[in-house]
């Protein structure tokens, strides 16, 4: 029984999203190449196409809810969003890289920024998905992901949005539905970093490894426990 619990848990954290020097996973496959000056390039390649400013009919909104590579796949379902990048934001370093995030040297917490319609999706339904995609009692790091950059976050551009978020947060405390304190952190939007090419879409490029370490992060029995309905 014991060799079991020792496999299950060498198996979690073979797949785990969390960043550092000493992690595999999402340095040491094919799809995932280490962060070399390529792979910056690359990354600094996909934030000058990335970033642009939405369309005519289109906004963005920038959230964080953990490893940006469940973040976006859960936006990306969405009808009404055309895209979610995955990136950095909430520091001051100029043009993060993953490794530099991961270590704790730029105050960035992984993030997303997602372009929409607001013809077909309010603001208001975006953070509504937050809430249920993450878990918003805990600012240290979200399921087995632990450190201050997968803080949770919502990051707004405008004084509108500002007060739709904290609204959004006062009605689900008020609910009762966690029986701890909402801690996730709405702040205004600093520079949003596209990450590195190989991080984008990752659900897409590496379905088998995203699927096994979404599965062993907790994070949709968490959401599932919370959210029945």
């Amino acid at each position: 029984m014991f060799r079991r619990i020792l496999i299950l848990i060498l198996i979690l954290f073979s797949f785990s999203c969390s960043s550092g020097p000493s992690n595999n996973a999402k340095t040491d496959s094919p799809e995932m190449p280490a962060a070399t000056s390529k792979a910056q390039k690359e990354g600094m390649d996909h934030a000058a196409s990335a970033d642009k400013k939405p369309s005519a009919n289109e906004k963005f909104a920038v959230f964080a809810g953990g490893c940006f590579w469940c973040t976006e796949k859960d936006f990306e379902s969405l009808s009404g969003v055309r895209d979610a990048v995955s990136g950095y934001t909430g520091g001051d370093e100029e043009n993060p890289t993953y490794t530099q995030v991961g270590r704790g040297l730029t105050g960035h917490t992984e993030a997303i920024k997602v372009y929409y319609d607001p013809d077909q999706i309010s603001y208001s339904a975006l953070v509504e998905k937050l809430w249920r995609s993450c878990d918003p009692t805990d600012n240290d790091g979200q399921f087995v992901d632990r450190g201050h950059h997968y803080r949770p976050g919502i990051f707004y551009a405008s004084d509108a949005e500002k007060e739709i978020a904290e609204k959004s947060k006062a009605a689900l405390q008020d609910s009762g539905r966690f029986s701890k304190p909402i801690v996730l952190k709405i702040e205004g939007l600093k520079t949003f970093w596209p990450a590195e090419t190989y991080h984008q879409d990752f659900y897409k490029k590496s379905p088998d490894r995203y699927y096994s370490y979404r599965k062993g992060s907790g994070r949709d029995a968490f959401i599932a426990s919370h959210w029945k309905e």
